[in-house]
């Protein structure tokens, strides 16, 4: 049986409209009821747990399946593109037929739809959120600001959601039994940068200790005031042409590229453009980053002797006794 279509004025939000946009093929897209024995789930799906099904599963019972789900033909079969937890929950309920709607859709199309379909759903957890945003960056070869375009967010969002993707699999499984959620609180784990620190800090966590940003970074600056200095930190100095201030970066790895500077100073602009303070703004360094940005032109080499140029330099790691 073929839906008939429908002609309602919608209004998208904005990360909707890259989804949308690859949904609607071109031709006039195939609506009918199917089997459900012959739906096959997305073998690429990248949700790890469909979640709590019954809510849905109780809508399907009353209303039926309401938005169609998005499809591809595959012979006489069917492989599902967006709409898994409906299916799932179809299944349970034990529904004869579903809607679909028919797309020929490659299989870069199929993976980039189901990450941002899953993406834009609000019961993600931060871990997969992070995954869904490293596959789509990694499988289409998307920056961060690119991402964050596509999908209607801020970039520094999108950074920090990707940035949980380097947590160790241990640390992200501990974090998961102790049922740590929290987007914040995850960020402040994976900022400790050791396996070590991070699985102390769950621990921590774990026994009701004190885990706001504020008293994390200043247990971490304790740390390092005790520890001085770390060998072999990248550090990126700038001095406004003024004298009116001066800027210092330290990085945990040795060697950071241009590019990863400009980002996050930019990064830090950003934060300050969209923070709510009343007061004055904070000195900002648009000039530093021209300067990298300059720089990258007229050679590849970046000031390296301390003192030979006030807007960036790299100390050389301390001797290891």
């Amino acid at each position: 049986m073929d839906i008939p279509r429908t002609s309602a004025h919608t209004t998208r939000p904005p990360g909707a409209t890259r989804a949308a946009a690859l949904t609607a093929s071109p031709g006039e897209p195939i609506g009918r009821q199917v089997p459900i024995e012959q739906l096959d789930p997305n073998p690429n799906q990248p949700r790890q747990r469909m979640g709590d099904l019954s809510e849905l599963m109780a809508s399907i019972t009353t209303r039926g399946i309401i938005e169609p789900l998005i499809v591809r033909q595959r012979g006489d079969r069917y492989q599902i593109i967006a709409g898994e937890r409906r299916y799932q929950a179809a299944v349970q309920v034990g529904v004869a037929e579903v809607p679909v709607v028919i797309r020929d859709s490659d299989d870069g199309e199929v993976i980039e739809i189901a990450l941002i379909e899953n993406l834009q759903r609000k019961d993600l957890t931060p871990f997969e959120e992070s995954e869904a945003l490293h596959a789509l960056a990694a499988r289409f070869q998307y920056t961060h600001e690119e991402l964050a375009r596509r999908l209607g967010k801020s970039r520094t969002t999108v950074t920090e959601a990707i940035s949980l993707h380097a947590v160790p699999d241990r640390v992200k499984q501990l974090c998961r039994l102790a049922e740590i959620t929290s987007k914040s609180v995850l960020l402040e784990i994976a900022r400790q940068g050791d396996e070590n620190r991070m699985i102390a800090l769950v621990e921590r966590i774990t026994r009701g200790g004190d885990v706001t940003r504020a008293a994390v970074r200043r247990t971490a600056a304790r740390r390092q005031a005790k520890a001085g200095p770390r060998r072999g930190a990248f550090i990126y100095r700038y001095a406004a042409p003024n004298k009116s201030f001066s800027l210092r970066l330290t990085f945990r790895k040795s060697d950071v590229p241009r590019d990863q500077l400009i980002e996050t100073l930019e990064g830090i602009l950003e934060r300050l453009r969209a923070s709510d303070r009343d007061g004055p703004e904070a000195p900002s360094a648009p000039d530093s980053v021209e300067r990298l940005r300059a720089s990258d032109r007229d050679g590849p080499e970046a000031p390296s002797a301390p003192g030979s140029d006030p807007h960036g330099d790299h100390e050389p790691p301390e001797p290891r006794s």
